[in-house]
C-alpha cells in the first residue's frame, strides 16, 4: 500500500514542525490517536521511540515508532513494523511566499516478511484497509493543520 497526501496550512514550516514533532501531546492533537507512551525520552531526533495507540478498523491498535530522520523543520522519517509488515512515513513541509506551508505525507505498508496469512489477508482487505488508512491520515494532516494554525493565531 503506497499513499501520497497533501495539505496547505497557514502557518509557516517551523510552526508545522514543532507540532508535527510534539510527539508528547499526539494524543491531544490527532483525533485519531487515543495514548502516546515515550520510550525514549529525549528531543525529537533519529532513535526516538514511543508507543502510539490509535482506533483503526474499529479496534485498538498499538504500534511502536521510531524517528529514522530529522531534518527540522523540513522532512521526517517514521518506521513502525508488526507482524512483518513494516510502515513508513515520510512527511516534508514546503514554504509558500506567502508565510503557509505545505504538508506532505508518504506513507507505505511493505509486507515482504509478513506470514503467508498476513499477505493474503491484505491483499483481500486492501482495498478497505487503503481507504481507511487514507481517511485516518487525511485527518491527521487536517488536525495538525488546525493546530499550527491555532498556535500562530
Amino acid at each position: 500500500m503506497q499513499l501520497d497526501l497533501s495539505r496547505d496550512v497557514a502557518a509557516d514550516p517551523e510552526a508545522v514542525w514543532a507540532v508535527l514533532t510534539d510527539i508528547p501531546s499526539a494524543h491531544r492533537t490527532l483525533s485519531g490517536v487515543l495514548a502516546v507512551e515515550i520510550l525514549t525520552p529525549g528531543p525529537y531526533q533519529p532513535g526516538l521511540r514511543w508507543r502510539e495507540t490509535r482506533r483503526m478498523f474499529g479496534m485498538k491498535s498499538t504500534e511502536e515508532m521510531m524517528v529514522l530522520a530529522a531534518e527540522p523543520p523540513n522532512a521526517t522519517t517514521i518506521v513502525a513494523e508488526n507482524g512483518g509488515t513494516e510502515y513508513k512515513t515520510v512527511f516534508t513541509i514546503s514554504p509558500h511566499a506567502d508565510g503557509g506551508s505545505t504538508l506532505r505525507m508518504r506513507f507505505g505498508a511493505h509486507t515482504a516478511h509478513a506470514p503467508a496469512a498476513s499477505r493474503v489477508a491484505m491483499m483481500v482487505m486492501g482495498r478497505f484497509a487503503e481507504r481507511s488508512t487514507r481517511r485516518a491520515m487525511e485527518q491527521d494532516l487536517a488536525d495538525i493543520a488546525a493546530e499550527a494554525e491555532r498556535r500562530v493565531g
